[in-house]
This record gives structure tokens, C-alpha cells and sequence, in this order.
């Protein structure tokens, strides 16, 4: 059973989110919040699987509700709402540590499907999406710390070939035919790699790649 927490403002959106979600057998929403601070307090205390995250909202908004959730030891998955594919705050919300983001009229069928996707260990952004927000939001190649280029150093050649590909918006299945390599063992790397760079989720680590230069040298 997966186990949501749904934070919105808006109590039509929540009552919408909550009659598609508890349509489905393996999904029950154990909390709605009308804000951030409401939804972390019931991130922590009721311990979901997935919180749902709109990101304008008072009293706090989702980029600092999402951040104290990822923070916490139990680390529930966060998913952003946006009304707009590339909403102004979305790249911010997946440096804070969200899995990835729903627009607000996504189907009942994709909406369930992105939850399961969630639940399975990926992030919940297609490899086009990936590549749009990335270009969209992080277009200029940052500088990075020492700390930054520490852990680039501590990769090794394949795990750097795996980020690259990572943060061109390839999927497990992409890498591991790209590289003649079994999904299991891309799934390994991906692993080594997000621990490695400190990242919370795969979507960070291709922001990463991205901030390093790393899929513009590919293309060179």
C-alpha cells in the first residue's frame, strides 16, 4: 500500500488528487494539508510514502516544505504540483530534493502510474522533460566548490560515462544499451554515483552533470 500525504491549498484540487488516488487498491491518502507546515508535520508524524506538494502556498511554501521533508529520517518521496510545465520554482524544488513534478490536470491513469514509478526507485520526469528543465533552468555552467570537484574526482570512468548519459536525460534502459552494459549493473552504477556526489535522486545528479559541463563536452 502506498501511502500519501496530499499538500495543496486549494481544497477542490485536493479532493480531486484524493478520488483518483484512493480509486486505485494499492493507494491510500492518509492526510490532506492546506499548507507546508501542515504537511511537514504530518510527514512527520504519520511517516507516508509519497507527499504531493503544491509549491504556492502560505504560511510556507513548497520549496522550504520540501526541503524539511527530504530532510527528515524517514525521507518520503516528494512530487511538485505545477500548474505549468516549467514553472518558475520546479528546477529549485528538485535541488531541494523532490523525485519530480505533475502538472495539476494530469490523468487519473498517469497520476496512479507516476506514483508506482516513484515507489520503484525513479524519478518521475520522462528523459525529454529531464532535458528541458535542465536547459531551462540550469544554462549556465556554475562554478563549482572544491568540495564539488571532490567528488567529481572520486568517480570513477565508467560511473562519469553513466552521469553524462544521466544528465542527457537517458533512462536506466538508455545507459545500459548505450554502454553494452545489463540494466542491474546501470541501476549499481546510478546508485554508487548518487551517493558519491551527495545527490538526493537521479534528477539532481543530471543537474550536477549539467553544472559540470559534462553533457556539453559530450556533444562537442
Amino acid at each position: 500500500m502506498i501511502r500519501v500525504v496530499l499538500v495543496d491549498d486549494d481544497a477542490i484540487v485536493r479532493q480531486g488528487l484524493r478520488a483518483i488516488l484512493e480509486s486505485a487498491p494499492d493507494v491510500t491518502v492518509v492526510a490532506e494539508a492546506s499548507d507546508g507546515a501542515a504537511g511537514v508535520a504530518d510527514a512527520r508524524g504519520l511517516l507516508p510514502d509519497v507527499v504531493i506538494m503544491d509549491i504556492r502556498m502560505p504560511r510556507m511554501d513548497g520549496l522550504a516544505a520540501t526541503r524539511a521533508i527530504t530532510a527528515l529520517p524517514s525521507r518520503p518521496k516528494v512530487i511538485i504540483l505545477t500548474t505549468f510545465g516549467l514553472d518558475e520554482y520546479v528546477a529549485e524544488a528538485l535541488r531541494a530534493g523532490a523525485v519530480g513534478f505533475l502538472l495539476k490536470d494530469t490523468g487519473p491513469t498517469e497520476l496512479l502510474e507516476a506514483l508506482r514509478v516513484v515507489m520503484a526507485g525513479d524519478a518521475l520526469l520522462s528523459p525529454a522533460v529531464t532535458r528541458q528543465l535542465i536547459a531551462a533552468f540550469t544554462h549556465q555552467v556554475l562554478s563549482l566548490s572544491w568540495q564539488e570537484r571532490a567528488r567529481l574526482a572520486s568517480l570513477t570512468p565508467r560511473e562519469l560515462q553513466v552521469l553524462t548519459l544521466l544528465g542527457r536525460g537517458y533512462s536506466n534502459a538508455d545507459i545500459a544499451t548505450e554502454l553494452f552494459l545489463g540494466e542491474a549493473t546501470v541501476k549499481g552504477h546510478v546508485s554508487r554515483i548518487l551517493d558519491k556526489l551527495g545527490a538526493g535522486n537521479r534528477v539532481q545528479a543530471a543537474i550536477r552533470a549539467h553544472d559540470a559541463g559534462l553533457t556539453r563536452l559530450a556533444r562537442e
